[in-house]
């Protein structure tokens, strides 16, 4: 499994709800972590890449990017 981070800008609770509901509707996602605090997205998986799990967090209307390790 590997583990992928975004930084992702969210200013309230919708904001993370959004979020949080788009990877759970993404079939391949195994775990994840939304946090409205940090603006940090960290999602798990064997079978998405780095890209389709951004583009579902774009999706959203939210601003996303790879976050640097």
């Amino acid at each position: 499994m590997t583990q992928y981070k975004y930084d992702v800008t969210m200013s309230c609770g919708g904001c993370s709800g959004a979020v949080t509901k788009a990877l759970t509707n993404l079939e391949g996602v195994e775990k994840f972590d939304v946090s409205l605090e940090s603006q940090k997205v960290t999602v798990e998986s064997a079978t998405l890449s780095e890209s389709d799990i951004l583009a579902a967090i774009q999706k959203t209307g939210k601003t996303a990017k790879v976050a640097e390790q």
